[in-house]
C-alpha cells in the first residue's frame, strides 16, 4: 500500500512548497529522460508514459498538475490524447503542453484547438522554454490555483 502524500520542493530561501506533479507522455526514452531530468532538477515530481493510452490511464489514476504531451505516439496521436483529456471532467482543467518535433504552424494550431495551453517545438532550447513556461505558470498562479481549488491533485 502506498501512502498518499505531497512531495515538497525546498527553495533557496528555505521555504517549501508542494512539488508540481508532471506527467510526460513521450514514446522516445532518450527524449523522455532528458525532459524528466530537467523537470526534476527544477523541483518537479515526474512520471512517464510511453503511449497515449498509457498516459490517459495514468492521468485518470493519479492526477497531475501538468501534462507534457508528444504528438507522434505509437497508439493514438497527441492531438487525440489532448482532446480526450479535455473531454474528461476529472482531467479537463489539467494544463497540457505539447512538446514535439512537429514545428509547422498548422500543427501548433491543431494542438491549441485540441486544448493545449502551449506548443513547444523540440529543438536545442525546448527544455529551457518548457521550464520558463512552468515558471511563468507558477508566477501567474495557474498551477497553484488549480491545486488549491481541488481541480488538480497530487498523485
Amino acid at each position: 500500500m502506498v501512502a498518499n502524500h505531497i512531495n515538497t520542493h525546498t527553495h533557496t530561501d528555505g521555504q517549501t512548497t508542494p512539488a508540481t506533479s508532471v506527467l510526460i507522455v513521450e514514446d522516445s526514452p532518450p527524449q523522455a529522460l532528458k525532459i524528466k531530468l530537467a523537470l526534476e532538477n527544477s523541483g518537479c515530481r515526474v512520471n512517464w508514459a510511453d503511449t497515449g493510452l498509457g498516459g490517459l490511464a495514468m492521468a485518470q489514476q493519479k492526477g497531475f498538475d501538468l501534462i507534457i504531451l508528444d504528438i507522434e505516439l505509437p497508439d493514438i496521436n497527441g492531438f487525440e490524447v489532448c482532446k480526450k483529456i479535455k473531454a474528461n471532467p476529472k482531467l479537463a482543467n489539467t494544463p497540457v503542453i505539447m512538446m514535439t518535433t512537429r514545428d509547422q504552424a498548422n500543427d501548433a494550431m491543431t494542438g491549441l484547438e485540441a486544448g493545449a495551453i502551449d506548443y513547444i517545438p523540440k529543438d536545442a532550447f525546448a527544455e529551457m522554454v518548457l521550464l520558463e513556461t512552468i515558471k511563468q505558470m507558477k508566477q501567474a498562479k495557474i498551477l497553484d490555483n488549480e491545486r488549491m481549488n481541488g481541480k488538480l491533485f497530487a498523485g
